[in-house]
């Protein structure tokens, strides 16, 4: 019987013990779960009211560091430039500005340069931090991304640069020649002679002053205000009529070919420019008595129908390191060749921004020693296109065209026009 009581006495005590046990980790529990943890700290809650709404609208990369230099909010734009990596701020320079602006609470503000993440270039990412006390324990940090701005000031200064030089050697040729005609005003023949090169630069001059005013207006022209479906055979007729007498001095054959009938939309003007540069490219880096061709076709692209223009020549060809950068404003890929044609280096810049503006693009293929072709592709003027054709349907036909007919009447016009036609 003292067995028994012993024993039950002992369970109770055991059952005491258990409750209490249960009662205290219950207590604790409760305890830890109001404590603030380091991720608790981290959340958006500890922002003053309203800072989270106003860095969600900022364009600046936006970082807040509490007093332990952990983040506690950072901008998708702070995570893709690469200055926030595993919770911390990965700029050294950055944490510490954000240190010195906590010690002081002044305002700090530095330019930067940063290495590209994960890219593997050499080019640095140029940036403009700004550091400022928020609150009592928090730093915010605002980073702006200045590399395409650099860049765009680089290619601004470059033009500026490059204008004043390609102005200045016409208009201080021009200077030369008139004072040596002044010394020479006893010798007609040397007098004959300069005047000539004097006719010369001007030209040159001339030339130059105009293309650098078609450069200025394709840039501030909008092509859509004015957009009008434009015939291709007529925009290549004037580009070959606009070249005709340099391919006769040179016995340049300019043939034309390709599909018939086709449309762009755009302006016509910008539209002619750009071919017409393309045109007189080929004639003046071909050598005398070869071929120059200008062929129209309509090309099929998940975007939507385009029309693709491709001028070839037999001339000297354009190596691989300058294929990237003759589409550059000045840039010329045989300098003295380009002086003796009259080159500036815009036109091929001038076609680029055209096609660009347009919504299409060109492109270059070229081998040194083969020749070239550059190809121009824009969007197609598609309702015209099957009006037209429907049109020519109907005369052949004497019905209404369905759409079969119009992609019957596809084939029938390639095929009708698959021979180039020579121009002299």
């Amino acid at each position: 019987m003292n067995v028994d009581a012993a024993v039950a006495a002992a369970a109770a005590i055991a059952g005491v013990c258990t409750g209490v046990i249960a009662m205290l980790a219950f207590r604790w529990s409760e305890r830890d779960q109001a404590r603030p943890t380091r991720s608790s700290l981290h959340t958006d809650a500890v922002l003053p009211p309203g800072v989270d709404t106003v860095l969600s609208v900022l364009r600046s990369s936006a970082v807040v560091l509490d007093e332990g230099d952990a983040v506690v909010k950072a901008s998708s734009a702070a995570y893709a430039l690469g200055l926030v990596r595993g919770g911390k701020l990965a700029v050294e320079p950055m944490l510490q500005m954000a240190r010195d602006t906590r010690r002081d609470g002044e305002i700090r503000q530095v330019e930067l340069d940063l290495p590209r993440r994960g890219t593997g270039r050499g080019d640095a990412l140029a940036v403009s931090a700004r550091v400022a006390p928020l609150g009592s324990r928090l730093v915010l940090l605002l980073v702006e991304d200045l590399t395409e701005a650099r860049r765009i000031e680089a290619v601004r200064r470059d033009f500026v640069a490059n204008v004043s030089h390609e102005l200045k050697t016409p208009v201080g040729a021009l200077s030369l020649l008139s004072e040596a005609v002044m010394d020479a005003s006893e010798d007609p023949e040397a007098v004959t002679r300069f005047a000539g090169r004097m006719q010369i630069e001007a030209t040159r001059l001339t030339n130059l002053v105009q293309e650098l005013i078609d450069l200025s207006r394709v840039q501030n022209d909008d092509p859509l205000e004015d957009s009008e479906p434009v015939r291709v055979d007529e925009l290549v007729a004037e580009a070959i009529d606009r070249c005709r007498h340099q391919a006769g001095t040179k016995q340049i054959t300019m043939a034309a070919g390709g599909t018939a009938d086709l449309h762009v939309w755009g302006s016509r003007g910008q539209l002619a420019a750009a071919l017409g540069n393309l045109v007189e490219n080929a004639v003046n880096y071909s050598p005398a008595r070869t071929r120059v061709g200008i062929a129209a076709r309509h090309i099929t692209a998940p975007g939507g129908d385009l029309i693709e223009i491709a001028v070839t020549d037999q001339g000297i060809g354009i190596s691989e390191k300058d294929r990237e950068r003759v589409f550059e404003r000045f840039y010329r890929v045989d300098p003295a060749r380009s002086r003796a044609t009259g080159g500036t280096g815009l036109g091929l810049a001038i076609v680029k921004h055209v096609a660009a503006s347009h919504g299409g693009e060109v492109t270059v293929w070229s081998a040194e020693g083969q020749g070239s072709t550059f190809t121009l592709r824009l969007p197609e003027a598609g309702a015209v296109r099957d009006r037209d054709r429907g049109r020519t349907l109907m005369e052949r036909t004497g019905g209404p065209a369905a759409p079969d007919d119009i992609r019957a009447e596809d084939s029938y016009t390639d095929d009708r026009l698959s021979t180039p036609e020579v121009l002299p």
